[in-house]
């Protein structure tokens, strides 16, 4: 402390360079700018205890901005799942101090001056490569340090943090070679960590290295060596989620392989260095490709029921909601208002004349016995094969037999191309705009059910339970082009399926990995190599990461613990932590101090964690208070708002 009352620096560790802990430090500097004239007006004010200085530190072995998962290195047929006018990484939100520079991917993109630029071909509603959006987080980083205000500095150090301790004065930050370095506050922004392999993935890599077979376990696709698998041998490839399009891709067009259009549509010309890929799924099907739309939400679609102000309603009367009993029932009503109102709009000779009415009027019921109104309505005025199933089109193989392999993948081949047909139709495919409804209503939920907003076991049993599964698979599916080149890898030979409720074994006397289904006659499939085509497990008492587990094993912090429908509390996927700005809770259920939490870490208090923030969350001029605005878009960024505002005393 000197004479005047000022710290000389306040030193601030961010552990993790991905856009989260990049978000933390844009924060930092925009309200340490922010802070400039109270600075200045502090500085001769005995005992003010503001600092002179803010020093920051980032510790991640890769670049600032991209961190690992979206370095700009990785190949460039790993594509994006949402549209380029969607992410940013700068604030919109009204009273945050302001950005120091920069805008949303959108306006990077279309601020590029070379027109040879691979972004200048780019629409804004088309899906980038994420090695584009790296170059995106690199760069704005790098302009947002150049902008830094007087007495601000950030450095990189490039090396993994190992552990965190605590000291007399703060905190110290070791990294893996051992050396420590001092802080007063840390932000914890780790992204994505390995995982420690399951008991039945622990099996399969124990199997493979005694028999000589290939298994690669659950990575981020920019991390593997896809090399390891040979041309013209069958693989099997468990998951059939966002990953295992890029398995797909990565073996097929990433080993010179092309995709041209036909007079029968997207045709596949092999290379002939192409494995032949069998997928595998619980469900049997891959992700809904999305619809072809003109923004990121349907503009025929508003959510009627599930508004902002119905999902936060109980909250603000001091009451917990159930997920199954209070919110779903209206996303659900509009889930089938969006289906019947596009199909009689689509298809008018599909809904008997005054049916839309009628169901309007159900729908408004507002007792339990809605559902039942609409459904006789439904029942009466639209063909049973016009009628939406929203968990059969979660799940369209349930209860079907297939006598050989060849049948299931007809069948499948038929799912795909009625798929791409409805992404191709947008906002005139009644399937494609209840998936819109869902969509939507995922933005208001994300703010409803955030930081205890529904009961525990509503939580569990409900959200994270089976409408999770049933809203990925619908609306978090991969560009409809990626449904289309999977048609056409199946028609070329190139790619088949296994089948629903998969069994993967390992057949010793064949020195071979074997998977079945048991809805799928014939032989099963034999193969030498395993890809596991899904993400790293979110659930921090698994993680295989030094610093988490220092962490729980000095008790300075603890997972959340939830209870289920039977009311036995079992630990969640995230840490448990205090309300916003999150500090982790010790293991006696104590607030560190000088901790703070940020990103995917937050899953037990916070659902979508994952989902980058969104440039245009707060609404378009002339939207209606209908839901359309959604400022759970930036929650990220008001996250490393409050954490920043926290560190620096506000």
């Amino acid at each position: 402390m000197t004479p005047g009352g000022e710290r000389a620096a306040l030193r601030v560790a961010v552990v993790g360079a991905g856009p989260r802990g990049a978000s933390a430090v844009e924060r930092l500097l925009a309200n340490w700018a922010a802070l400039g004239a109270s600075r200045t007006t502090a500085a001769g004010n005995p005992g003010a205890g503001r600092p002179r200085a803010l020093e920051i530190t980032v510790f991640d072995p890769f670049t600032p901005g991209p961190g690992r998962v979206w370095r700009p290195e990785q190949p460039r047929e790993f594509l994006m799942n949402t549209p380029c006018l969607f992410p940013t990484m700068i604030p919109s939100e009204p009273g945050l101090a302001p950005p120091l520079k920069g805008g949303s991917f959108l306006e990077w993109l279309r601020a590029r001056e070379d027109p040879s630029d691979e972004a200048a071909a780019l629409e804004a509603t088309g899906y980038p490569p994420r090695a584009l959006y790296g170059r995106y987080l690199a760069e704005t980083f790098e302009a947002i340090l150049a902008a830094a205000p007087e007495g601000a500095s950030v450095r990189h150090v490039r090396a993994q943090v190992a552990r965190l301790g605590r000291t007399p004065h703060g905190w110290a930050v070791t990294t893996a070679d051992g050396r420590a370095r001092e802080a007063d506050a840390v932000v914890l922004a780790l992204g994505h960590v390995p995982s420690k392999p399951s008991r039945s993935q622990h099996e399969l890599m124990d199997a493979a290295v005694r028999l000589g077979l290939t298994y690669l376990p659950p990575a981020a696709p920019a991390d593997v060596d896809w090399d390891v698998l040979p041309a013209g041998r069958p693989v099997l490839v468990r998951g059939m989620g966002l990953n295992f399009f890029d398995v797909m891709i990565r073996l097929t067009e990433g080993r010179g392989g092309r995709f041209k259009e036909g007079p029968a549509g997207l045709e596949y010309f092999p290379s002939g260095r192409e494995p032949r890929l069998v997928a595998a799924s619980r469900r049997g099907v891959p992700y809904r490709g999305k619809a072809n739309l003109g923004s990121y939400y349907a503009d025929r679609v508003r959510l009627r029921w599930l508004t902002r102000a119905a999902a936060l309603a109980p909250r603000e009367a001091g009451v917990t909601p159930s997920f199954d009993a209070d919110l779903w029932p209206l996303l659900h009503r509009d889930t089938l208002w969006a289906y019947y109102s596009t199909l009689a709009r689509a298809e008018p000779g599909a809904v008997a004349p005054g049916c839309l009415a009628e169901l309007d009027r159900a729908l408004a019921v507002e007792d339990p016995s809605w559902e039942l109104h609409a459904q006789r309505v439904v029942e009466r005025g639209v063909p049973e094969d016009r009628r939406l199933d929203l968990r059969g089109l979660g799940a369209p193989l349930v209860g079907r037999h297939f006598a050989r392999r060849s049948d299931l993948d007809a069948q499948i081949l038929a799912y795909l191309d009625a798929d791409a047909a409805g992404s191709a139709r947008g906002e005139d495919d009644p399937i494609k705009m209840a998936v819109a409804a869902l969509h939507r209503g995922r933005a208001v939920l994300k703010e409803a059910v955030a930081d205890g907003g529904i009961t525990e076991e509503s939580w569990v049993a409900g959200l994270r339970g089976w409408f999770e599964g049933l809203v990925e698979g619908l609306a978090s599916g991969p560009p409809s082009l990626r449904i289309r080149q999977l048609a056409a890898l199946i028609r070329a030979g190139v790619v088949s399926t296994v089948g629903p409720e998969p069994r993967f074994r390992v057949d010793r006397g064949a020195g071979c990995f074997v998977a079945d289904s048991p809805w799928v006659g014939g032989a099963p499939v034999y193969a030498a190599a395993m890809v596991e085509a899904l993400a790293p497990a979110n659930v921090v008492a698994a993680a295989d990461s030094p610093l988490i587990e220092g962490l729980l094993a000095d008790g300075l912090v603890r997972p959340k613990y939830l209870a289920g429908a039977d009311g036995v509390p079992r630990p969640a996927s995230g840490l448990d932590v205090t309300p916003p700005p999150y500090r982790p809770l010790d293991v006696n259920g104590h607030a560190v101090p000088g901790l703070y939490v940020l990103g995917l870490q937050l899953s037990a208090v916070q659902w979508g964690t994952a989902i980058a923030a969104e440039a245009h969350p707060f609404g378009a001029p002339g939207e209606a208070d209908d839901g359309a605005a959604y400022p759970s878009g930036q929650r990220t960024l008001r996250d490393a708002d409050l954490a920043a505002r926290a560190i620096l005393g506000l």
